[in-house]
């Protein structure tokens, strides 16, 4: 028996979220079945970021056991031959049997995008989220360097989260622009439900001067998820990857 991590790519358009559930299909029921097919037993990964409906991935991990005898790093290149083109195994590595994704300590990168100009483009209405009034970003920024370090951030967590410690660390967070392109890129070490997707809410608020940056403080203290803003659209969230460095080689 061996366990193989996954490091998989996908266009979330399609699919109802990351965790299998009965009313659409998932990227993890996706995989579920490509594995269970390429191996001929049954196959069940466990994902470490359950990514919501609609949003997408450069680099979720998934672990899984199998007693195959294919080389861990051979996987990626047959189970791709099985996968729809809007999901991509970039990588498979074998780890050790006690390691749990979502177990470990790591670092979860993402990203939100938003198109900021006069028109869409509609090259890019998948994976950004277009937004026609003028941001600012140097009050965004402002407004992003008070998310920074460990916080309750029940304020910026959906109501529906079962989530029942809020306490989150955010190592970085930064808002660049490129052209047209507004980035808002966080590090932390886990996230809450739609935190991301309403932190760029509330940033978006900052940007077009509905909110000021010194407001966030304010917004943290109250833990109270009306005192932020909107939860951004899921399509212009992706995950870029996790950092499970310290797990995986102990430095």
């Amino acid at each position: 028996m061996k366990r193989v991590m996954l490091i998989v790519a996908y266009d979330g358009t399609n699919y109802h979220g990351w965790q299998a559930q009965p009313n659409g299909i998932t990227v993890e029921q996706v995989l579920n079945q490509a594995l269970s097919e390429l191996f001929g037993e049954e196959i069940a990964v466990i994902g470490a970021s359950r990514t919501d409906s609609g949003v997408h991935s450069l680099g979720n991990a998934a672990v899984f056991d199998t007693c195959a005898r294919m080389p861990a790093e051979k996987i990626s290149y047959a189970l791709n031959q099985r996968l729809p083109e809007d999901i991509v195994v970039q990588e498979s590595l074998e780890v050790p049997l006690a390691f749990h994704p979502r177990k470990c300590e790591s670092r979860k990168t993402y990203e939100y995008r938003i198109l900021n100009r006069r028109f869409p483009l509609p090259t890019r209405r998948r994976d950004t989220y277009f937004y026609y009034r003028p941001l600012e970003v140097e009050k965004m920024q402002q407004g992003a360097d008070y998310l920074v370090g460990i916080h309750d951030f029940k304020s910026f967590c959906s109501v529906h989260s079962q989530a029942q410690e809020t306490v989150r660390e955010i190592f970085s967070c930064k808002v660049e622009k490129n052209g047209d392109l507004v980035t808002i890129r966080i590090t932390g070490g886990g996230f809450l439900y739609n935190m991301v997707r309403i932190i760029a809410g509330t940033l978006i608020q900052v940007g077009i001067g509905e909110r000021k940056p010194q407001e966030i403080p304010f917004i943290l203290e109250k833990k109270n998820r009306n005192a932020a803003g909107p939860t951004a659209p899921a399509h212009g969230l992706t995950m870029i990857g996790i950092d499970f460095k310290k797990e995986l080689t102990g430095q």
